[in-house]
């Protein structure tokens, strides 16, 4: 029975020995985790190619609003198992090595196995703010297909939280996703609406 999708952030390493970082949905089949980037993709690549990668876990949501708007550039250390790096900065990661791969033209499925699971400190939990943005950056990720003004609705609705209970990094991290909203051709003038 496969589980249901949540939330990391995947290095993966590039040909050129460079991390790639961004936000990824996994899931579970057992004790194996499923990854199913969308193709094409920096991430599917890498996965082909190196058959390696580290699911981080952190509470730091600027680094999903980071990856999706163009700040990619975040810390990183030695792995203990893989060659791909991890963050610096998780409260935990996954070390994985894909064994099967499922060929599909839009999302072809990795299987990988956990070679190695670290925790570095501990999770107490998220606010409303951190909650918000994560909601916030799954939007950002689809702007190329959702409707403008869906988009806006639920950015306001999400700002709420973010009002009430952001600190420095969820404000900067929020700040980062409703830019990346209003550069975009699509949703541009409906973005004015986040201004008020």
């Amino acid at each position: 029975m496969t589980d249901f999708i949540r939330e990391a952030i995947i290095c993966t390493l590039q040909a050129d020995g460079r991390v790639h970082l961004t936000p990824l949905g996994y899931r579970m089949r057992g004790d194996e985790v499923l990854l199913a980037p969308f193709h094409p993709s920096q991430t599917l690549q890498n996965l082909r190619v190196q058959g390696q990668a580290v699911l981080n876990f952190t509470d730091d949501v600027r680094v999903i609003a980071g990856c999706l708007t163009g700040r990619r550039d975040w810390p990183t250390v030695a792995s203990a198992c893989v060659r791909v790096p991890r963050l610096a900065e998780t409260l935990a990661h996954w070390e994985l090595e894909v064994v099967a791969c499922r060929d599909d033209p839009t999302r072809p499925e990795f299987t990988c196995r956990i070679v190695a699971r670290q925790v570095h400190a501990a999770f107490t939990g998220y606010n409303r703010a951190q909650a918000a943005v994560v909601e916030a950056a799954v939007l950002v990720s689809r702007l190329d297909w959702l409707e403008p003004a869906a988009v806006i609705d639920e950015m306001l609705r999400l700002r709420v939280a973010v009002d009430k209970t952001a600190g420095e990094r969820e404000l900067d991290a929020w700040s980062w996703l409703v830019s990346a909203v209003a550069a975009h051709p699509r949703h541009a003038h409906e973005a004015e609406r986040l201004a008020r």
